[in-house]
């Protein structure tokens, strides 16, 4: 199957699934070549986030959506990762099939989560369904996952357990603080979590308010990106600029950026409204504190630590409190594992073992889900049959790009709306 040497495709849309996508072709396939291929869209990583991941791959390429069914390295590949959006993976799965119909052979198909399940579970995962291995971060998804497939007809051989791919790093050392460095809180940000500007200044102010009261710690605002680079999820109010609207910013906060293990390898207490980061600081035994104060909410993601005995609030961390997580919490969660890849490489050896790989089968098809499918594909450039759309600007545009516009316009009509026409009225009748 596939090239003779090795070779992985990574085919990523943003910097956070370019991380996931990357580390998982290392996890799996150790021993192939990787090939990146970043999709041309309004979330593609920089450079500096593409280094930041640690990963060199051996060839690097941009592309169109419609590029990649003819681009030869995703065809010679043995192993190809779907880092992307659900609605593109499913896009890839339907046309990279339709393309290798006549080939001998196909490359096995690898899709997965960038973070924890907290919302749209079935949605995503019937859109990675017909990849080869749909990875699970946990005993706790992978049986939900084949709970969902077995319902639904759909063979639950493609789910193997695994866990995210980025935990690791050495153990925290308690006794560092005060031997080797001050004692170090680490804030973790998210994008947009919370959203409104409101609430994150909030946020900044608790952290200032921390390390006023803990004048011998160091208060770390862990950020996603530099100014001007893009993310998986836009971020409408960044806080470094909020860190600098603060009159009297103690000086034991400051902003940080880089490769969140780095951060974590000096950090001695992890806080963050629901980051992954949560579950990365638990697996090195990093105290980890998930923030109640704005609400435990699903749309915030933190449910997903309910049972954890990790949430508290920023009075208790200011009084020197530390959450402890539940080991068994823990476990079911899939953190703490050794060699929790071993299963999918196991899955891969086999596939290759069997001979050529029979055709992509999708739960949506043309036949059963055509307009929802052709919905997909044709906001990524595609025909319902897999062949490119005649090139038009609104075919070629990337998805995050057209919400993003369509945001933009929203917002400039509800401006022309609530405060530009009443002020047009008011000077007509004056």
């Amino acid at each position: 199957m596939g090239s003779a040497a090795p070779r992985a495709v990574v085919l990523a849309d943003s910097d956070s699934r370019w991380k996931w996508a990357a580390l998982v072709a290392r996890r799996i396939a150790p021993d192939h070549a990787i090939d990146a291929r970043f999709l041309r869209s309004g979330t593609a990583p920089s450079q500096r986030q593409i280094d930041e991941v640690g990963i060199v791959p051996d060839t690097t390429a941009t592309l169109d959506y419609t590029d990649v069914p003819t681009d030869p390295a995703v065809s010679a590949a043995d192993v190809v990762v779907l880092g992307t959006t659900g609605g593109t993976m499913l896009t890839m799965i339907h046309t990279l099939g339709r393309a290798w119909r006549d080939h001998p052979s196909r490359p096995a198909l690898v899709t997965g989560y960038v973070g924890v399940i907290y919302e749209n579970m079935v949605d995503g995962l019937l859109l990675r369904c017909g990849s080869d291995l749909v990875l699970a971060n946990s005993a706790h998804d992978a049986a939900r996952f084949r709970d969902v497939y077995t319902s639904l007809g759909i063979d639950t051989a493609s789910v193997v357990e695994t866990a995210l791919p980025f935990l690791g790093g050495a153990p925290h050392d308690p006794g560092a603080a005060g031997r080797d460095r001050p004692f170090t809180v680490t804030f973790a940000v998210q994008p947009s979590v919370p959203g409104t500007r409101a609430a994150r200044l909030s946020l900044v102010r608790h952290l200032a308010r921390h390390a006023r009261l803990h004048p011998d710690r160091e208060v770390l605002l862990k950020l996603r990106n530099q100014p001007g680079e893009a993310v998986t999820h836009t971020e409408r109010f960044p806080y470094q600029e909020l860190l600098r609207s603060l009159p009297d910013a103690p000086p034991n906060l400051r902003p940080v950026y880089g490769d969140m293990g780095s951060v974590l390898d000096r950090t001695d207490l992890l806080v963050t409204v629901s980051s992954t980061a949560a579950v990365e600081s638990v697996h090195r035994s990093i105290p980890t504190a998930v923030l109640s104060d704005f609400g435990v909410r699903e749309a915030h993601g933190n449910h997903f630590f309910v049972h954890s005995g990790l949430l508290t609030s920023f009075a208790d961390l200011d009084a020197g409190h530390v959450p402890t997580v539940r080991p068994e919490w823990a476990a079911e969660h899939g953190i703490g594992r050794t060699d929790p890849y071993r299963a999918a490489r196991e899955r891969l050896a086999r596939l290759r073992d069997g001979g050529p790989l029979a055709p992509p089968r999708p739960f949506y098809t043309p036949e059963r889900s055509g307009d929802y499918l052709e919905t997909l594909v044709g906001r990524r450039g595609f025909a319902l049959d897999g062949t490119p759309l005649a090139a038009s600007p609104t075919a070629a545009r990337p998805p995050a790009l057209k919400r993003i516009v369509r945001r933009g316009v929203g917002r400039l009509y509800r401006f022309g709306r609530n405060r530009l026409a009443p002020a047009v009225r008011r000077w007509q009748q004056g």
